[in-house]
């Protein structure tokens, strides 16, 4: 008894430490990327950089983005209550989604910028436009190492990074305009990596978009073909029938099933044990752990045969016709 409660402890510590190093690692992130916004938006002001300025309103989403992380962690990890019965834990979901949005905005403005610098073209100081796009991808670099470790199974931390990886391209395409601006005085080039850095932070984005409304629609996984559960359901000895199957995400690491099951028990004793197999195969063969199966008997008992006197109208019995 001492080992099972010392395990389930434990197991709420890790998560508990798991938890605190997310906070920690988005609450450095939003320090540094709020420093660095304040330099590359003053900086490419001056210099007269689109891609400056597009990467500064980047980063300024950046961090709009890591504050809903983080407020979004916050509302996960709070216990489900009152009509909240699964908890918060979508909330993250609902952050990873805006920061989808959010990077499809941001495209489409730096797109319309660029057609705008396009049409007329302006001065550009390339050398203040390199230091700052030099210090942003050092400042980038390290943002991904603080945020990477946590991103396997949190979609919300997986956005916030997808954020910092396209800052990151940002960076080198910025760096790579600069030195083509300072060298040949190529303004164009300003105006390329704007377009550029545009159609990437729109692509990336993409998936997450698509995943997050996947989740919010209540689609299946795509590690799942509710097809192939339905007939692994069926091809166990007693199941005959397997009805109003639902298969669904709760957040990016919580799967959901539940369903209807016609099965052949005669006693109560079979249909447990029948239960117990079905709901261990589900989560060795499917990774679902949250099932919910509900079992019910085709075999109806049988019902005692009713003697013949009781079958025979009394009225007609105590009749004096009846009698004769």
């Amino acid at each position: 008894m001492f080992s099972l409660q010392w395990c389930g402890c434990t197991e709420d510590s890790v998560k508990a430490i798991n938890s605190q190093q997310k906070a920690r690692s988005l609450w450095i992130t939003v320090g540094l990327l709020a420093v660095f916004f304040i330099a590359e938006w003053s900086v490419g002001l001056w210099s007269q950089s689109l891609s400056l300025q597009a990467d500064a309103g980047h980063i300024l989403s950046d961090i709009t983005a890591l504050a809903i992380s983080l407020l979004a962690s916050f509302l996960a990890q709070q216990p489900a209550k009152k009509k909240a019965t699964f908890g918060n834990q979508r909330i993250e979901v609902l952050a990873a989604l805006l920061n989808g949005l959010g990077l499809l905005a941001i495209a489409t403005f730096i797109i319309q910028e660029a057609i705008q610098r396009w049409q007329h073209p302006a001065t550009i100081l390339g050398l203040p436009m390199l230091g700052i796009a030099v210090l942003g991808l050092i400042v980038n670099l390290l943002n991904i190492t603080l945020l990477h470790p946590h991103t396997h199974n949190d979609l919300n931390l997986r956005g916030a990074l997808l954020h910092i990886i396209a800052d990151t391209a940002s960076s080198v395409g910025v760096i790579i305009a600069a030195l083509t601006v300072h060298l040949w005085d190529w303004w164009w080039a300003d105006v390329a990596i704007s377009l550029v850095v545009a159609i990437f932070t729109g692509l990336s984005a993409l998936p997450l978009v698509q995943q997050s409304l996947k989740i919010f629609l209540e689609y299946a996984p795509e590690s799942i073909d509710p097809v192939e559960v339905e007939i692994s359901l069926k091809s166990f000895p007693g199941v005959v029938q397997v009805e109003k199957l639902h298969i669904w995400t709760l957040s990016l690491n919580k799967i959901m099933l539940c369903a209807n099951l016609t099965v052949e028990c005669t006693t109560i004793q079979e249909r447990d044990r029948l239960l117990n197999k079905l709901e261990n195969h589900i989560r060795k063969s499917f990774q679902i752990t949250e099932i919910t199966l509900q079992l019910t008997s085709c075999i109806k008992s049988s019902v005692l045969p009713i003697h013949p006197l009781f079958n025979q109208d009394l009225v007609l019995m105590l009749s004096p016709n009846k009698a004769k």
